[in-house]
């Protein structure tokens, strides 16, 4: 009802509820007046009955509106409407003695989209993680690995941390990452060492996660070419892959070819994208700053378009200072990640890390698929892995091979309905037609 409406009747609404008293006829029957018994069909009883009925009866009828008084407003039926509450059958724990739901906002005044919110807002993830690597049919394993359930926990028990502060107020702190070496494994061991700690001794941390996230990559791979410096026989780098889990906030900054992929119901969401030389992004970036791809190969030399070290590879990775007191990478190697972020929800139930050895004979949605069904038989996330890791195996990769499960439930996957499939009508083919017309055409008299 649009303000300002004028009603014209004012107790309309209370007499679609009001019922007149029938004026039925009295039986016949003899009763007393002032202890003397009188007949009631009596001109003079009846009369006083007719009477009294039609003072009760009026009594009984809502007061005639006055015409010089003025029409209710609608601000007033507005404000009688949003005093109703509708309350919820199944819940009796949310209704007080009166039947009155306790809640401050009425259901109904409740956007759907608010009450989706508010559902995200009271889901936390429960983590749990398992990883599994082998050495594949390479003369050498280079890739490693780092799994942290509970960053708090891990802070207070090592020793080689920072004195950052860490708070779970926010809910559970995770941190994993994959990081596959190429050229030797000194590389990926010393990222593995350092990058976490980075990440937790920068000023950005925590009021910024991927500020202070670019932030250890960049400084990590600074302090590889001084490792380069002291140590002139490295001839290594490493891709760098990892996630940060805050509260429900999922942040992946990737540098290289290694993936993330998160299962949503059964359905692959990448999380990453490979820095391939040949990536129509990367050849661009690349060749604007002077490089080139040769053959698939950054310069001809490297498989990757992003990774820390490789500090011995000349014109590949140079320092260019662009703001006082700060460097940037310059080059066609860049060790800058890229960052994706995603907010968790109860439909996110696992994800899975892997470097390139395990997608080289997996796309995303397959591995999630065979992963799906093995954790909906054991609902282990180490051992799932190691599954991968075989099957993989068994694909003829011809990479090393680490991955790591993260799952975001504490039950397996749930079993989701077969999907519909269209029913066809058979039908024959147009050569099929012809070959039946010709046998047709052939035996005809």
């Amino acid at each position: 009802m649009a303000a300002g409406t004028d009603i014209t009747h004012p107790v309309s609404a209370l007499e679609a509820a009001y019922k007149p008293i029938p004026l039925e006829p009295l039986p016949v029957c003899t009763i007393k007046e002032n202890g003397v018994a009188v007949d009631n069909n009596d001109p003079s009883i009846v009369e006083k009955n007719r009477k009294d009925r039609e003072t009760l009866q009026a009594s009984s009828r809502p007061p005639r509106p006055n015409p010089n008084a003025a029409p209710p407003t609608a601000s007033f039926v507005r404000r009688s409407v949003s005093t109703a509450r509708l309350t919820s059958l199944s819940s009796a724990s949310d209704l007080d003695t009166d039947g009155i739901e306790s809640s401050e906002r009425p259901i109904f005044e409740r956007h759907p989209l608010e009450r989706m919110d508010r559902a995200i807002v009271e889901y936390t993830p429960i983590l749990r993680s398992g990883g599994w690597m082998d050495q594949g049919n390479r003369p050498a394993m280079e890739d490693t690995h780092l799994r942290i359930d509970n960053l708090v926990t891990w802070h207070a028990e090592s020793s080689q941390t920072s004195e950052a502060s860490l708070s779970s107020n926010e809910g559970p702190g995770a941190f994993y990452g994959v990081f596959d070496g190429h050229g030797g494994k000194e590389a990926a061991d010393y990222v593995r060492e350092n990058l976490l700690i980075n990440f937790l001794e920068d000023s950005s941390y925590p009021n910024s996660l991927s500020e202070a996230v670019k932030n250890a990559f960049y400084k990590t791979d600074v302090a590889l070419n001084n490792e380069f410096i002291r140590h002139q026989e490295w001839t290594c780098g490493t891709t760098a892959l990892t996630a940060i889990i805050s509260g429900r906030n999922l942040l992946v900054a990737n540098a290289g070819d290694c993936r993330a992929v998160l299962s949503k119901r059964g359905v692959a969401v990448q999380m990453s994208r490979d820095h391939k030389p040949c990536c129509a992004m990367e050849r661009s970036r690349i060749e604007s700053v002077g490089g080139y791809v040769y053959d698939g190969y950054l310069n001809g030399q490297l498989a990757v378009a992003r990774a820390l070290g490789d500090w011995h590879m000349t014109e590949l990775k140079e320092f260019r200072n662009e703001i006082p007191g700060r460097s940037f990478f310059d080059g066609p190697l860049s060790g800058e990640p890229e960052l994706q972020q995603a907010v968790l929800t109860d439909e996110d139930e696992f994800m899975i890390i892997g470097c390139d050895g395990l997608w080289d004979v997996f796309t995303s949605q397959n591995a999630i698929d065979f992963a799906r069904k093995r954790l909906q038989a054991h609902n282990d996330p180490e051992r799932c892995s190691k599954e991968l890791v075989k099957e993989a195996l068994v694909r003829n990769t011809s990479d090393n091979l680490t991955v790591v499960t993260v799952c975001f439930q504490p039950d397996p996957p749930p079993k989701l309905g077969k999907a519909w499939v269209p029913r066809f009508r058979r039908s024959i083919s147009a050569e099929g037609l012809r070959n039946l017309q010709d046998l047709l055409d052939h035996d005809a008299p």
